[in-house]
């Protein structure tokens, strides 16, 4: 299949019915226009033929050297396993400590917002993607009349699917005001949030654009220093992203661990990240665009489960830069295992997508922004998936060597390795629960920070979710694992504002 075949795959809807659904065919078009123009961009397909004949290749040459020295091959493939590993912890530790030095977020006084009029704010685009979101619509529509930004300068587009009656139903019940829209699109495959987003942004008119999420609820100036963050910047700066944090972090233990998650991720690694100019895997709400440059990128590719990740890749590659803003979008930790394992496959297989999508072309990113950078890139993106679907096996041959000193393990660990694997177990675990307990801290979860000692269990879960996610990849690529929100209200639990949640 040929992108533009992909494209067709996923665009073939009759004209009558997006004129019926009030979408104009080239509206439609332009949904798929990536895997059209730009396939090898495109994760319509899992792996290019030429990538298809290197895998072969290369697990046929590990196959030969296993049946012909089995010994050395996997002690080689153990070293380099163990050595990525700490690299990647080092990596981390380093991306910490740029975050706790000079502020690396764009920051903005009350009274810098508060100094902006009116009429000299642009026009603003919110999209607000909704699919089996009944629960969430009365609240999202709430939340939307609450933001600080003059109303005649927002175009809201809720982002519907025809075949979900349910939360078309639900937004129409809540009456919307009238600077929000419901835009309904057709059914077709894939079903995934970027295809939304995509037809949402044929219909944008703002000059900025920004992404949430049904159950966001952002700081209500989040917008107006969005706007101040872009006049700060240069035009080279074509994306800021917001922090993401949550509102039910004490609901049960699951969102309490998630919490922290959350904060080490958005308060510790990003900054870090985007301090050294590396591309930003970035959250997959409140991302502020500038509309133009947007389009230019072809929008998002509606076959990458994590799309926000794959954007965030495009934009360095281009040359433009995203910059961490100092404010806060609060959502909903979801609350539930099960759906909390779909969340997480789904995350775990957007990054492979995204990654495998960088090696067709494996020196380009590396020539547009240069070594150090794309190692960034190589460690973030390929680092975090692979030490989710090593760990097992590593817990596994520690427990076979504690329990029943099996003597094979050790055949396949020298004196250099296990140093390494040493190094690995302590200090790599010491590393993550610091971050864990200073990210708890800095937030003021002071409640919280006990349970960063259970962040080792927490892996065994993201675990799971990560082998999902990667057979999944194999079975389902473009699946998207959908994650139910709601649950906050079904079990009684109080919903906090921003404040609250950070006293």
């Amino acid at each position: 299949m040929t992108g533009v075949e992909a494209s067709k795959a996923g665009s073939e809807v009759p004209a009558e019915k997006l004129s019926g659904l009030g979408i104009a065919p080239g509206e439609w078009e332009s949904v798929f226009r990536i895997a059209r123009e730009r396939p090898l961009d495109c994760a319509w397909r899992v792996l290019t033929r030429a990538q298809f004949v290197a895998l072969v290749c290369l697990l046929v040459f590990v196959e030969v050297w296993l049946i012909f020295d089995f010994k050395s091959c996997l002690t080689v493939l153990n070293g380099i396993l163990v050595t990525f590993y700490l690299v990647l912890v080092v990596y981390k530790l380093y991306l910490v400590h740029l975050s706790l030095g000079a502020p690396r977020e764009l920051k903005f006084t009350p009274d810098e917002v508060a100094a902006l009029r009116d009429e000299e704010l642009p026009p603003y685009t919110i999209l607000v993607p909704l699919f089996r979101e009944q629960e969430s619509a009365p609240r999202l529509i709430e939340g939307l009349r609450s933001m600080d930004y003059p109303k005649d300068k927002l175009q809201v587009l809720l982002l519907l699917e025809e075949d979900d009656p349910e939360t078309i139903e639900a937004v129409r019940a809540a009456n919307p005001p009238d600077f929000i829209t419901p835009l309904i699109a057709p059914h077709s495959f894939p079903k995934t949030k970027p295809k939304a987003c995509n037809l949402g942004l044929a219909r944008a008119t703002g000059e900025y654009l920004v992404i949430y999420d049904a159950e966001d609820r952002p700081d209500p100036d989040q917008i107006k220093k969005a706007v101040l963050g872009f006049r700060r910047c240069g035009p080279e700066v074509v994306c800021i992203q917001a922090k993401l944090n949550f509102y039910n972090q004490r609901q049960n233990l699951l969102t309490r661990i998630f919490t922290l998650e959350y904060s080490m991720w958005f308060d510790l690694f990003l900054p870090g990240i985007g301090d050294l100019r590396s591309p930003i895997p970035l959250g997959g709400t409140s991302n502020h665009f500038r509309t133009a440059r947007l389009r230019e990128l072809m929008g998002w590719d509606p076959f990458n489960v994590t799309e926000d990740c794959d954007l965030g890749m495009r934009l360095a590659r281009e040359g433009y830069e995203t910059r961490m803003l100092d404010s806060t979008t609060w959502e909903e930790a979801c609350s539930d295992a099960g759906f909390w394992i779909r969340q997480r496959s789904r995350w775990t297989k957007g990054y492979l997508q995204t990654y495998l999508v960088v090696l067709r072309r494996p020196f380009q990113l590396t020539r547009r922004i240069g070594l150090l950078r794309a190692l960034g890139f190589h460690l973030m993106v390929a680092g975090t998936p692979l030490c989710l679907l090593i760990n097992p096996l590593y817990w596994l041959l520690t427990l076979l060597w504690f329990i029943f000193r099996w003597e094979g393990v050790a055949e396949f660990f020298p004196f250099p390795i296990v140093l390494w694997g040493m190094v690995c177990l302590f200090a790599g675990n010491l590393v993550f629960i610091y971050a864990t307990l200073l990210a708890a801290y800095r937030r003021g979860y002071y409640d919280l920070v006990k349970y960063a000692l259970l962040v080792p269990v927490y892996w065994l879960l993201m675990s799971v979710g990560a082998w999902k996610g990667a057979f999944q990849l194999i079975t389902r690529p473009n699946y998207w694992e959908k994650t139910r929100h709601g649950f906050d209200l079904k079990a009684g639990y109080r919903e906090t504002s921003g404040k609250e949640a950070s006293a």
